[in-house]
């Protein structure tokens, strides 16, 4: 068995400043150490976008600062609050296409980790995500070179509605073609994302989709909210993905709530 720790939307900000009150880099900082001493023995970590809140120097930076020290190796994604220049300017070593889309997979084991890069920075709304044919190319290609291996897809943007009517206003708009790709690979066994603030479990095209909720600050259960800013201080988590021999296992650890004492019963 791999264990695959998965954080998104960290929305990292300038030294001093927060977001309805909580601090992103504390709770991001508290999550991974939480994660790192409770799983050490990890394969890999990933960071499904949103790295930051503004897409700021100062941000990515303090991101990097935070990563300094961390014994696994990390992938990173962007969602729709980060940009490329700055944060290949802060991760000039991180993996990406030749096109500088930053893309790339990792074997673990028996089975295939696709990163995804959905981010459309020319977004009318600012905000919902693309893949565009070279992206989903490139996917199509690494699907195949995977072979036999069971593969597990990260996004930042769901490929899925939540319910959610002003998150589900901004995701991936060409959802269907990326869901046909994976469908014609036959061998994609999960899909993982972030972007929407909240655990939702889905499936997409019959693939079993996952979505996490932030370190930070959620998406309310509010699901005709059209603001998709609105947020509350619910407990941050992480998530823990368990790759077996028969299939993929999906957990959860809200690691801001206070420590419990456990107990037996009969």
């Amino acid at each position: 068995m791999q264990k695959i720790l998965v954080f998104t939307d960290i929305h990292i900000v300038a030294q001093g400043q927060s977001i309805i009150g909580l601090d992103p880099f504390a709770r991001f900082t508290q999550g991974l150490a939480h994660a790192l001493t409770r799983h050490p023995d990890a394969a890999r970590i990933v960071l499904c976008g949103d790295l930051t809140h503004r897409a700021a120097p100062e941000e990515y930076a303090r991101l990097r600062g935070a990563l300094a020290d961390c014994p696994l190796p990390v992938s990173l994604m962007l969602g729709n609050h980060d940009r490329r220049a700055p944060f290949l300017d802060a991760f000039p070593e991180a993996m990406r296409m030749e096109t500088g889309h930053i893309q790339h997979h990792a074997d673990i084991g028996t089975h295939r980790l696709i990163c995804l890069d959905t981010l459309d920075e020319t977004a009318s709304d600012l905000h919902s995500g693309w893949l565009c044919p070279v992206r989903l190319d490139w996917l199509e290609h690494c699907l195949a070179e995977a072979d036999t291996r069971p593969v597990i897809v990260f996004t930042h943007h769901p490929p899925i509605d939540t319910g959610f009517a002003g998150m589900d206003a901004i995701g991936l708009r060409n959802r269907a073609e990326f869901i046909a790709r994976l469908k014609a690979a036959g061998n994609v066994v999960q899909i993982v994302s972030g972007h929407v603030h909240r655990t939702v479990l889905g499936s997409a095209g019959g693939i079993p989709t996952a979505i996490l909720k932030s370190p930070c600050h959620q998406m309310p259960m509010a699901l005709d909210a059209q603001d998709t800013s609105l947020s509350i201080d619910e407990p941050g988590a992480y998530g823990l993905l368990l790759l077996t021999e028969t299939g993929v296992i999906f957990h959860t650890e809200d690691f801001t709530l206070p420590p419990a004492r456990s107990a037996t019963y009969s």
